[in-house]
Formats: structure tokens, C-alpha cells, sequence
């Protein structure tokens, strides 16, 4: 088990493996996303101070947790490549984070400042990174190149299904801190198929160095002169992401404020199904077509190239139908990205004994944008134009990430 942990995979795992870790993965974006879609934003609006929009606050609640997430996400990867364990490298933390997330989920419902509010979240999102990361690399510690669409399809589908459970817990069991109690249950017990039923690669402790601070934080700087497809590969995902927060950040707002929708609640879950339905048309699809072509670049360019349509229409048609019509063809083209780009993620990683670290820095293109969103939309939507530019603003921005894709060059 233990030459195994650092080999490059070459056995297809089986359905049964794929749809445990998939479960994992979607457990943890429902503590993401039930808090995300919905809590905050109400709990912003109730504890915001007077003379303070509840748009500012929340976007300082999301952006410092998003902080948070930055140094986690590559850390808690760090430290599982370095996990000798008996219950190898990447269990232990995805028990670990799955159970203080749940935790600090429960502690989040009782906020009651904006204080306690940050705390909470800074405290969801520093312990379910810790289970993200170590999930995530297990794909590349197991699955083979020409699988990895495939696993990276489903692992999106549950990511998507872990929004849309969150957002449902949040809008359907009534009540804030109920809300947050199915959110921290689902997200403890949805990990448990995974790490009960499927055994981990084990390192033994010859294969990890001693413990140098220097030489752990050192190993955080990768060059992108010296692995510019790395480089580029973070830079396309960063922007489209980038492009993605900025639609999902005032969307309860947006229908609210702007089209005027009596429950802007359930109008967010119907967007958040109607975008959920057409993307898990297109994530299994995408990703098992491209492992099947044996190509990524072309899915990449052209999903982000969707999106960045979808969200320009968005901002030039603001109706309910408009946003429906935007939020399904979102779907489609986040869809492919998902599972595709994942794999060339994948394809792209430096070394395996690495692997966490390195797509914990990979996943900073994922929780960066949480911190730019907030930047680039408050000033936008207050002063520079409303949500007509905050949404050209979005589709610029995901467009400029689809065309960068073509600087890869190491992956087809």
C-alpha cells in the first residue's frame, strides 16, 4: 500500500468507490452552500448595523472566510500528503473536517453579531477545507488519466447536488438555526459511506521528511516559469470562477431588488434547480466524452465560452424568464467545465508526493474569487452601475478565462 501511494494509478476504480467519494464530496458543499445561497444573507440582513447596506456585510462575512479558505485549502493538503496514519493520508482529515464543520455549522446558527457571524463562518470554512482538500486528492492518488473526466463528472454532479440540498435545507426545514442543524447532520453523515467502506493508501513514515517550517512553507511557491501550464491552467479556472461569484453573490438580492419577485427565496432554489437540472445533463456526459476523445483544452474553452454568454444575457435581459433561461444555460456550460477542467487539473499537478498541497494551491482558483466577488460587486452594484454592470462586468471577466485556456500546452 505504500509504493502505491505515490505511483501514478493506473487500475480503473469501480462505480462503488466513485459514488462514496462522490457523496463525500457533496456533503461538503451542502455546509458550503446552505449557508451560502441563503443563512448568511438572511443573517446579514438581520444583524446589519444601522447605517450599513446587508450587501456590505455580507460581503465581508464571505470574503474574510474566503481568506480563510485561501491558506487552508493548500495547508490542510499539505499536511494529508505528510499523513503516515494507519488509516492512510487523506481519511483522517476528511473525518476530521467533516466533523468540526458540522461543528462550527451548529455554532454559526447562533450568531447573533456580525462578529460572531464572521467567526462562524471563518470557522465552517477552515474545517470543511480541511475535508475538501484531502477528498480531492484522492482522485489523482487513485484514478487513472483516462478515468478522470468520468470520476471528475460525478464528483461535479454531487457538488451540484450538494448546493441544491443546501439551498432546499435552508429554504425548506424553517427557521435559520434549523437550517444550519440539517446542513451540519447531512454534511457528518453524507462522508461516512466513503471512509467506512473504502480503505486509504497508507505512506509509511520513511517516505515523509523530517518536519522543517522553512522547507513546508517553502514548498507552497510553485514557479509558474517552471510549470507554466500550472500557471495558466490556475489563471483560466481563477477568472471563470471569478465570473461565476460574481453572478451567485446578490442573487437573492438581485431578485428581490431588481425584479421585484414576492418570495426572492424560492425564486433562488428554482434557479438553483432549473441550473442544477441542465448542468447534471452535461457534467457525467462532458467529462466521460473527453476521457473518451482523450482531449480537455476544446471542452474547457467552449463551457466557458457558454458561460460567459449566459451571464451577458443575464445582464441584458432582467426578467424572471431571463434569469431562468441564464440559469439553465450557466448549467450546460458549468457542467462541462466542472468534470473536464478538474481533469486537466489533474493532468497538469507537478509530482505525486505533492499531490494534496498542489491542488489545495489549484483550489485557491476556486475560494479566491469568494475574496475578489465581494471586492469587484459591492462598488459595482452601489455606485458603478447596478447588477446591468455587475453582470457585463461577470460575462467580460469569464470570457477573458476561456480564451486563456489556449496558453496550455502540455495537455491537449
Amino acid at each position: 500500500m505504500t509504493t502505491t501511494a505515490l505511483r501514478e494509478p493506473t487500475e480503473r476504480v469501480g462505480r462503488g468507490w466513485t459514488a462514496a467519494l462522490s457523496v463525500a464530496n457533496g456533503a461538503i458543499w451542502v455546509g458550503w452552500y446552505g449557508p451560502l445561497q441563503i443563512l448568511l444573507a438572511v443573517q446579514a440582513e438581520d444583524l446589519a448595523p444601522a447605517g450599513t447596506s446587508k450587501e456590505t456585510v455580507l460581503a465581508w462575512v464571505t470574503g474574510i472566510g474566503a481568506v480563510v479558505s485561501l491558506a487552508a485549502n493548500p495547508v490542510f493538503g499539505a499536511l494529508s500528503d505528510r499523513t503516515t496514519s494507519r488509516w492512510g493520508r487523506r481519511t483522517p482529515w476528511i473525518v476530521a473536517g467533516a466533523a468540526g464543520g458540522a461543528a462550527s455549522l451548529l455554532l454559526l446558527s447562533a450568531a447573533d453579531s456580525v462578529w460572531w457571524l464572521t467567526a462562524g463562518w471563518c470557522l465552517v470554512q477552515l474545517t470543511l477545507n480541511a475535508a475538501f482538500a484531502a477528498v480531492t486528492a484522492a482522485v489523482p492518488d487513485r484514478v487513472p488519466r483516462l478515468q478522470r473526466g468520468s470520476v471528475g463528472g460525478w464528483l461535479g454532479a454531487a457538488q451540484l447536488l450538494g448546493v441544491v440540498v443546501g439551498t432546499g435545507l435552508a429554504t425548506a426545514v424553517g427557521g435559520t438555526v434549523a437550517g444550519y442543524t440539517a446542513c451540519a447532520v447531512f454534511t457528518l453523515t453524507g462522508v461516512l459511506p466513503y471512509v467506512v467502506r473504502h480503505r486509504d493508501l497508507r505512506l509509511a513514515g520513511s517516505y515523509r521528511p523530517p518536519w522543517s517550517r522553512r522547507e513546508f512553507l517553502a514548498g507552497f511557491r510553485l514557479s509558474p516559469r517552471r510549470h507554466p501550464d500550472l500557471a495558466w491552467a490556475w489563471l483560466t479556472r481563477f477568472l471563470i470562477n471569478v465570473s461565476n461569484s460574481l453572478v451567485l453573490l446578490y442573487l437573492l438580492y438581485f431578485l428581490r431588488d431588481r425584479l421585484d419577485r414576492a418570495d426572492p427565496e424560492a425564486g433562488v432554489l428554482i434557479l438553483t434547480a432549473v441550473n442544477g437540472a441542465t448542468m447534471l445533463a452535461t457534467v457525467v456526459v462532458g467529462g466521460a466524452w473527453s476521457d473518451r476523445v482523450g482531449r480537455r483544452k476544446p471542452f474547457v474553452i467552449w463551457s466557458g465560452a457558454v458561460m460567459a454568454a449566459a451571464t451577458g444575457l443575464l445582464a441584458l435581459w432582467q426578467t424572471w424568464p431571463g434569469a431562468i433561461v441564464a440559469a439553465a444555460l450557466l448549467g450546460i456550460g458549468f457542467g462541462v467545465f466542472t468534470s473536464v477542467d478538474f481533469a486537466l487539473m489533474t493532468d497538469v499537478l507537478p509530482t505525486a508526493t505533492d499531490r494534496g498541497k498542489d491542488l489545495g494551491i489549484i483550489n485557491i482558483a476556486n475560494s479566491l474569487p469568494q475574496v475578489a466577488a465581494p471586492v469587484l460587486a459591492a462598488p459595482i452594484v452601489t455606485h458603478l452601475g447596478g447588477y446591468r454592470a455587475l453582470y457585463l462586468t461577470a460575462a467580460v471577466v469569464g470570457a477573458a478565462g476561456s480564451v486563456l485556456v489556449t496558453r496550455i500546452r502540455g495537455v491537449k
